[in-house]
This record gives C-alpha cells, structure tokens and sequence, in this order.
C-alpha cells in the first residue's frame, strides 16, 4: 500500500514537473463548482458551457459559491505575511491632498477636493480665486460605507442650479438630482435610469436635456441588455414622466445619444454612437426656432467627430476623416457637403486628443509617443506657441468659455501627483495653482521609455519605472500592466498603488499596446475583431524583451490589466502560461462568445466582433480565456477579481474562469483564487477604503508568487476552508 502511495506520488511529482510545477504539498481545497450538461452550437462547432449556472448572480447557489471563494481567497490572503504592512504603507502614502482641475461656469470657480483618506471627493465651489472655497456637494453624506459616488455634474449657464449624477455601489445606472447652488438644497426634481448619458442645460436654466433607458425589472437589472437608449427634455420643477422625448431611433437600438448645448445657446448638438465603435454621426436641432426639427449634419457614421464651438452656424469639429491620427475643420450648417469643408488644423505626425476652444484660441492636446504635447493655434489653424510643461508625462483640461483669458490644466507622470496650473493664455504662462504633498521622494526613481518589436515586426513602446541603479540580473520583481483597445490610451500617470509596489522593490512597466489610441486609429484598428491576438502579441513581446534584457525573469514576472486589459491578462496567462508567475486579471471578458448577451456588451462587438458571425467566431475562440483553458497546464498564480454590482462586465465572467482554471490547473499548480468584492461594480467610484484593500490584497499575493515577502512558496494549506 505504501509502495503504491510512492509510486503515484513519485508520478505525479514527475507530471508537476513536466509542466514546471512545483512539487504538490497540501491542494488548496477548492469549492465545488458542480458542472451543467450545457452545449451551444456556434456555425457546426458545439462548445461546452458547464458553469453556465454561475451567469444567475442571484440564484442562491451562485451566492453560496462567492460566499465560498472569499473565505477560501480571504483565508489565504491573510497568511502573507508582509501584507498589512502593505496596506499600513498605502494608507499613508494615500492620506494626501488631491484636487480636481477646477472649471468656471455662472461666474463660479468648481472643483473637487478628497483630504486624503475620504471615500469620495467633496465639491466646493468659489465666485474668485481668492475666496475662500465654500463646500457645495460632500458625497460621503449620501452613504455611511461611501459607496455613492458622484458620477458626474453640470452647472447651469447662469450659475443658479448643479445638475449631478451618482452612482451607487459602482453601477453604470445614475439618477439625476438638481442642488440650488446659493442655498446648497436640492430641488424636488429626480431623474431615474440614466446611464452613459451627459447632462446639457438650456442657456436661461429652464431646464436640461440628458440620456436614459427604459426601466428595466429590478431582478435584471445589473444583467439586462442595454438597448434603445433615448434623449429627454427635462424642464426644472417638474416630474419625470412629464419629460418631453427629443430624439430616439427606434430602427437602431444599438444607437446611443450625447447631447450639448452650443456656448451661444443656439443650438442642441447631438452626438449618435453605436456601441463603442470610434464613429459617431452627429445631428442639430436649432433651439431658436419654434417647432425645430432635429436635422441631419454628419450622418455617414465614417469617422469620430468631436464637437468644439461654433461661430453661428459654423461648427467646428476634431475629426479623423482622411486623417486617422486627427485633424480639425470648420462645417457651415448651412452648406455641410464635404467639399464644403475647411481644414483649420492639419494631422500631423502626432495624435490630436482633444481641442478647446478659449480666448479665441485652439487649445490642441496630443500625444507624441504616448506622452504629452500641447499646442495653441489661432482660428485659421496658425500655430502659435506650445504650452510648456514639466516633463514626460501626462496632460488634461484646458476647458473654457471662447472669451475666456484663464484655463486650469492638471499635469502628472509616473512619480508626479497630479498638480494642477492656472494658465494665462494672454501672458502664454503657466502657474501652479495646487501642489500635493506626498510621503515620498521622487528622486529615487527614474523613468525610461524603450520599444520593443512585436510578433510581426511592429515597434510598439513601453515605460520602465524602478529605483534608480536596479541591477539588470533577472532578479527584479516586475509588473506588466497593459489594456490594448477601444482606442484608449495609457500614459504617464500617478499611482501611489504603483508607488507602494515601487517602494517594495519592484518594476513597474506600461505598454502600449495595439488596440489603444496612442497612434491614433489605424494603430487602434490593427489591434481589433480579427486582428485582436496583435494585441496579446505585443503583451508577450513586452514580457520577452524584459526578460530577454534581463529586468526580470519568468519567476519574477507578474502581470496585470482590467475589463479588456483582464482580457488582456486572461489571453496572455493562457496562451504562455511559462512566462509569468502571476497574473491578476481584474474585471475581465473572459467568456468572448457570451459577452454581448448582457448590459453593454453588445457594444463592444466593435472591437471584438460577434460569436454570432462565423468569421469572427473563428477568431474569438482561439483566444477567449475562458474557452483556452486546459486541463493539466501549470498556470501561474492567479487572483481574479470582480465585484458583485459590475453590470458593465458582468462578474459571470469572472465566475466562470476562476471555476474553470480551478478545475484544471495541475496537481501542484500555484493558487488560482478569486476576490469579489461587495458594493461594488467596475471601478469608478469606489470608496478609498475599498482600494486600498484592494490593491494590499493585489501586492500581497503576487509578493507571495514572487516570494518577495521573505517566505519560501506559499503553502497551500494555508488557504483551506
């Protein structure tokens, strides 16, 4: 008997081996995760689903089973052992003075400020800069946990009344309240079921125009499909139902709708997106005339057009028509055919963000190798003069009215707080207007910016952060954090979880990946539907090079992302499971053949592409986390996380995964556990409280992975139930 428990141990620590596994001590003693006789048939290929009972967040079972994985990932988190000193460490670095870049409307200053460890930033407002700031908004009244966020705001022209969304426990549905801003009480208007809406107020503040769904039962409602969104009038001082329809497309109920009002109070623009897609159509309505109609100004859905100012009936857009990395032109209403256009603003080599208008300027920010560049052209598109700023880093604001002299921009990198500078624009001077203060010193850092060729020959860039004079011997503890889609860019920013990892030794790199915007749309293009695996391409050639440049090695690389950089995270850990130690996929779509049967998802099939097309399904599958894990692999120490209110990517995706590579990561294999948090959703909003918990519980475990806390490999009977 005890030849034969030898011998299948001896077996079995061979096939660990076989798949660089550690020999197996005490197995992590997972929770059942019963398995269903679900199969769907995709064009002729049947593709298996048994966790599929896991997509009802509400059934009793699926409750049972968070439950369930929490103990298990809260038990195993709480035997690292340099983990509360993490989080000691957090909390001090997060206790600083942070504040909003400030905005003027009404004759009124508006910013927010957090004092260090609130859960949510307090609005204050001022009539100068020498005022004293009088609070306005404290969103941490409206919950005792401070899991109600502001979501976002809007001040009428005349300075009267705060239209504000919040959001609570992190979902994408808002409501909308209104606050007299003299008396700092709330009216009695109250506006439901919005979600990815702005709010647009009429010139007098009679009223505003904004976005919503229909109401959707409350069983369903952080997992029902988002269709058919609308745009209302509402007139201050009345009930919602009384609210006047403005524009609907009951032929497209993938067509969404953002709306604003021109600075001259003449006209309602209205801009009409399907799904994420970086296009959108563009519609007008003139709010001068009795009985308007909302007519038509770009409707070819052929390129993003981003509406700046006008002068009458002259619209000026930041568009990527015939230019993918960005141009600006000037459309008469009157006359909108193309040949009717005026370029003011060329593309140019660098990629055009975003464009104000302020003191009769343009103010153009871009990104020049993801960092950025901001220049001032007059109205014929003659440049002027760049705008000066510190260093390589990241650059945003710039907001204003057309008369405006001022404008308030915010500048960080990755070991500067954001700090925020008044701009005189007659003067082309830049002055610190808030400073913050943080408990640690930038010096001892230094960042680097290299490019790496990808699978395919394509030069992509990346930034190293790490301590001054790291030894280039394999031995440092790395994280690769990436995203890679929707046109999104990452660039240089401060992140004081990204200073705690620092601070514990550690490297910090960035890429930028195919699938953001960080060379504007054809960059974006070649990383989306069938080019999508360039984008995990990029991922491992980010991971190849340092190791290949000996920054770090497989047994200290971790790697990081959310929502579609868990994807990220997801693809890469599973399609090259031998170069990393640990992964923390965050938020993810790991189930690409489901994912736009809920909420927003439908959405995304812009850059994903649909299951439902045979082509794109071809493409989907041979990527999709969920459906690309095998059994018997050796997959790095993983911590999947989620929160229980994300109906923007529903936690089902999450679920499924972490049940699935539970089941199939070999005898021996390193944890596979998943964190989901309560009153939460996405990202957005959540209370200080909650991040740093977070974030100790991310550096934690992969501290463990990466035996970075002084311990030799995490034991796993440390974690059993």
């Amino acid at each position: 008997m005890q030849r034969k428990a030898l011998l299948a141990s001896l077996i079995l620590s061979q096939a660990a081996l076989a798949q660089n596994c550690p020999a197996p001590g005490a197995p992590l003693n997972y929770p059942v995760s019963h398995t269903v006789e679900q199969q769907d048939n995709y064009h002729g290929t049947v593709i298996a689903d048994p966790y599929r009972w896991l997509e009802d967040a509400n059934s009793a079972e699926t409750k049972d089973w968070v439950d369930a994985q929490n103990r298990l990932t809260q038990g195993y988190l709480s035997q690292i052992g340099n983990r509360d000193a993490i989080k000691s460490r957090l909390t001090r670095l997060w206790n600083f003075e942070r504040f909003s870049v400030p905005f003027k409307e009404g004759g009124r200053y508006f910013y927010s400020r957090n004092d260090g460890l609130q859960n949510q930033s307090v609005l204050y407002t001022m009539k100068s800069l020498a005022d004293v700031p009088r609070m306005l908004l404290d969103p941490n009244t409206l919950a005792a946990d401070g899991t109600v966020a502001l979501a976002g705001l809007a001040v009428s022209p005349n300075g009267r009344y705060l239209a504000y969304s919040t959001a609570a426990s992190g979902s994408d549905w808002n409501e909308i309240k209104v606050r007299d801003i003299d008396s700092g009480a709330d009216v009695e208007d109250h506006i439901r079921w919005v979600k990815f809406s702005r709010t647009a107020w009429l010139q007098d503040g009679s009223g505003f125009f904004y976005s919503r769904y229909d109401e959707p039962k409350e069983a369903t409602k952080l997992a029902v499909v988002n269709y058919f969104q609308k745009l209302y009038f509402h007139k201050l001082g009345t009930r919602q139902s009384e609210d006047v329809l403005v524009y609907e497309r009951p032929d497209h109920k993938d067509w969404g709708f953002s709306a604003e009002v021109t600075e001259d109070g003449r006209y309602l623009v209205i801009h009409a997106s399907q799904g994420t897609e970086n296009k959108n159509r563009v519609f007008y309505k003139e709010l001068g005339k009795k009985d308007a109609k909302v007519a038509g100004l770009l409707e070819d859905f052929d390129a993003a057009y981003d509406f700046i100012g006008n002068d009458g009936p002259v619209f000026l857009f930041r568009t990527e028509r015939n230019a993918p990395r960005g141009r600006i032109v000037s459309i008469d209403t009157r006359k909108p055919g193309v040949l009717n256009w005026k370029q003011i603003v060329p593309e140019s080599s660098n990629t055009m963000v975003s464009a104000s208008l302020v003191n009769n300027q343009l103010i153009v920010d871009y990104l020049s190798d993801a960092h950025s560049l901001v220049k001032v052209y007059d109205l014929k598109g003659k440049a002027l003069h760049d705008i000066e700023l510190p260093g390589l880093g990241t650059a945003g604001g710039f907001s204003g009215k057309r008369a405006d002299t001022e404008t308030f921009y915010s500048y960080t990198s990755f070991t500067t707080p954001s700090t925020i500078y008044r701009y005189d624009l007659k003067a082309n001077k830049s002055s610190v207007y808030r400073q913050p203060k943080v408990d640690f010193d930038p010096e001892v850092y230094e960042t680097r910016q290299e490019f790496f060729t990808s699978r395919d020959g394509t030069k992509v860039p990346m930034f190293i952060v790490a301590k001054k004079g790291i030894k280039l011997d394999g031995g440092n503890p790395t994280y690769l954090y990436g995203y890679g889609g929707f046109n999104i860019s990452l660039t240089p920013s401060f992140s004081v979880a990204n200073l705690a990892w620092l601070e514990m030794g550690g490297v910090y790199v960035m890429a930028n990946l195919r699938g953001g915007g960080e060379y504007g749309e054809s960059w974006h293009a070649s990383g989306t539907k069938l080019q999508k695996q360039n984008v995990f391409d990029d991922f491992i050639g980010a991971a190849e090079w340092l190791i290949a440049h000996k920054v770090t090695s497989p047994a200290k690389l971790s790697i990081g992302g959310g929502s579609n950089g868990g994807l990220l995270v997801g693809a890469a850990m599973t399609q090259r499971p031998d170069l990393f130690a640990a992964a923390v996929p965050q938020v993810g779509v790991m189930d690409m053949l489901r994912f736009h049967k809920f909420t927003i998802g439908w959405a995304w099939t812009s850059d994903y592409g649909s299951s439902d097309n045979p082509e794109e399904f071809k493409a989907l599958v041979k990527y999709s986390p969920l459906h690309n894990l095998k059994k018997g692999v050796c997959y790095p120490a993983t911590m999947i996380t989620t929160a229980d209110h994300d109906d923007r990517v529903v936690p089902a995706h999450s679920f499924k995964f972490a049940a699935t590579a539970q089941a199939d990561q070999a005898p021996g294999g390193a944890p596979i556990l998943i964190r989901i948090e309560t009153k939460a959703g996405h990202g957005a909003g959540k209370p200080t409280s909650k991040q740093i918990e977070e974030v100790a519980d991310r550096w934690g475990f992969i501290s463990r992975a990466l035996k970075m806390d002084g311990s030799e490999p995490a034991s796993h009977a440390a974690g059993q139930q």
